[in-house]
């Protein structure tokens, strides 16, 4: 069956638009429900999904594999838009690959039935890359393909409500999906985005009659790729991208380190409490009032004042994309210092986030189509989308680098392997050899087991550490001291290694006393300590909940809470960079990549391509 392949030549907007736009609304449901639970998700719940066990994700891992998903998500593009530019073009492409995207969603919800839950978190994810990633830059260049000389100058405004249709969806997966996983568990959590993918889907493939099918250009790809004239274009758009992937390391992370600061915070809110993932639904209906708000108000006031260009508009964004980081370390900087702010602050934060996200991730998605050659559109918009590739790497790397193992969860790994066949059976207590690698020795490590699980860790030389948690508790009637106080009441005290205890406080209601431990080495996974967490008297945890039956069915029993103290020993799995430093390190790498953007904008001469 023959499809058009030219544009329709009219001023109106071209019809195939609305079923672009209604696919694309339940995509990025799918999508930002997913992801938006997904550091809680591995952080508090994997571990529990299989009954044979398995190892708890500390944060720092967690946002370490959230970033990494989350880049691979935008370098698949590539892949796509071979696909869509070469062989298949980019309806068959979407509608191919976004098949392949349901069946990510249902890997993800077959989580805890049979065989390894990791493995099924690895395989749906991988799907998910493949799928989501593929389908980008076919679906952004195919809004563009819709329009001709007659309505070229309407391809604003629909990027504008092609993003407007993104954040319809997505606020409305933000509220619900962190309430399916809090009450109804993972299944129904990951389960509900999928369903959603196969009627976006059904809805793009209703469409088919109304779009406009711009053939594949086979080798003419690589003719115009390798011209003159396509090197050229290219080589004027990396660079752009390059400074656009720094704003991606920042952006993603609303999604990893801001929803780990949200639960340092108090998550009252107007009245209501919120889960601390569900403060990400601030940021898709402000891209809602924002975007006409931008389009109508603040674009036409600042085209008074300047040319408002988009490199200008861009180079606007990353400062406020400065600012919005430097709030939250002014924030993390309160919680540091033992307070627990509301969390209206991080909201204020997304409103300066998002201004941020309209002068740059739009603009940069339409301008970057502008700028492609007529057969390099995909090709280009994958680039695009490559930049939120390199931005999600590199705060990956980051995560990785700072994240310290803890050595009583690698050395329990290997201790297992030894051990019976039953031994999941009934609680167990295992000898670690610690750093010596002998056991009865002075470093060993002693692990108390059930359920295949780690329940605690008892460290060596720990009577020192509960005689300074003592010291602290006895100065800690109505909030625990801060740093430095904290540390000149230690002062004087060494582990059995002569290592100085150090005091950290870490939150309103937390705080660590810790040592180089026996290796001598500061910040290792041989560093040992002890958290100590301040508790109200309370019921024990809820069965109401999804987690709640989880541990109950798995005969993990939590007491009642009792108003005092609880002490969790350690041996490693800290972070080199934490709290307001971690935040303070991406602002000024943001404010720099500003600085440097400014030559490369007042030197780049723009030239656009439009289909005729």
């Amino acid at each position: 069956m023959s499809y058009r392949t030219t544009p329709l030549e009219t001023d109106r907007m071209p019809p195939g638009i609305p079923y672009i736009i209604g696919n694309e609304a339940a995509e990025r449901f799918s999508f930002y429900g997913m992801r938006t639970i997904l550091v809680v998700f591995m952080v508090q719940y994997l571990h529990l999904m299989d009954a044979s066990g398995g190892r708890r994700l500390s944060p720092n891992e967690a946002v370490e594999w959230y970033h990494q998903f989350a880049s691979w998500v935008y370098f698949t593009p590539l892949l796509g838009a071979l696909l869509a530019d070469i062989f298949l073009g980019k309806y068959r492409t979407i509608l191919w690959l976004s098949i392949v995207y349901c069946l990510g969603h249902a890997a993800l919800a077959c989580m805890g039935t049979y065989g390894n839950s990791p493995w099924w978190l690895g395989a749906g994810l991988l799907l998910i890359c493949l799928g989501s990633g593929g389908i980008k830059p076919c679906v952004s260049a195919h809004v563009g393909d819709q329009f001709s000389g007659g309505n070229h100058h309407l391809i604003s405004q629909i990027y504008n409500w092609f993003y407007f249709s993104i954040n319809f969806g997505a606020f409305f997966s933000t509220l619900l999906t962190p309430w399916l996983l809090e009450w109804h568990g993972p299944h129904w959590a990951f389960g509900v985005p999928g369903v959603l993918m196969a009627i976006a889907t059904f809805m793009f493939w209703l469409g088919r009659h109304r779009f406009v099918h711009i053939p594949p250009s086979g080798s003419g790809f690589f003719k115009e790729a390798f011209s003159r004239e396509g090197i050229v274009a290219l080589g004027k758009l990396i660079p752009l991208f390059a400074f656009i992937a720094v704003f991606w390391s920042l952006y993603d992370q609303t999604g990893s380190s801001w929803v780990l600061q949200a639960q340092q915070m108090d998550l009252k809110l107007f009245g209501i409490t919120l889960l601390e993932s569900q403060i990400q639904a601030v940021n898709p209906i402000l891209i809602l009032i924002f975007i006409p708000l931008f389009t109508f108000v603040v674009y036409p006031w600042l085209g008074k004042i300047f040319p408002l260009t988009p490199l200008r508009k861009i180079g606007i964004g990353l400062l406020l994309m400065a600012a919005s980081f430097a709030l939250v370390t002014w924030v993390q900087s309160w919680i540091d210092a033992g307070a627990r702010p509301s969390i209206g602050w991080q909201m204020l934060a997304f409103i300066v986030i998002t201004a941020a996200e309209i002068m740059v991730a739009i603009v940069g998605l339409e301008f970057a189509y502008t700028q492609a050659p007529r057969s390099m559109k995909s090709w280009v918009m994958a680039l695009f989308w490559l930049s939120v590739w390199g931005g999600n790497q590199f705060t990956a790397q980051v995560n990785r680098f700072i994240a310290i193992p803890s050595a009583a969860d690698v050395q329990f790994q290997q201790a297992i392997a030894n051990l019976p066949a039953d031994w999941q059976a009934s609680p167990r207590t295992v000898i670690l050899p610690g750093h010596d690698g002998v056991t009865g020795t002075l470093d060993d490590l002693i692990a108390r087991c059930r359920q295949a699980r780690i329940e605690s860790v008892e460290i060596p030389g720990r009577e020192i550490f509960l005689a300074a948690a003592d010291l602290i508790q006895a100065r800690s009637a109505t909030a625990f001291p801060a740093t430095r106080p904290g540390r000149q009441l230690l002062a004087g005290l060494q582990d059995p290694w002569g290592n100085p205890l150090r005091y950290d406080l870490i939150d309103s209601s937390h705080a660590r006393i810790s040592s180089a431990g026996p290796d001598r080495t500061a910040n290792t996974q041989w560093d040992i300590g002890l958290t100590i967490e301040k508790t109200a008297a309370g019921p024990p945890a809820s069965t109401s909940t999804w987690l709640g039956r989880r541990k109950a069915a798995l005969g993990i029993r939590e007491a009642p809470a009792v108003a005092g103290f609880a002490r969790t020993e350690f041996s490693g799995g800290q972070s080199k960079l934490e709290g307001a430093a971690y935040f303070r390190f991406f602002t000024w790498l943001i404010l720099g990549t500003a600085v440097l953007y400014i030559p490369f904008a007042c030197l780049y001469r723009p030239k656009s391509y439009l289909h005729s």
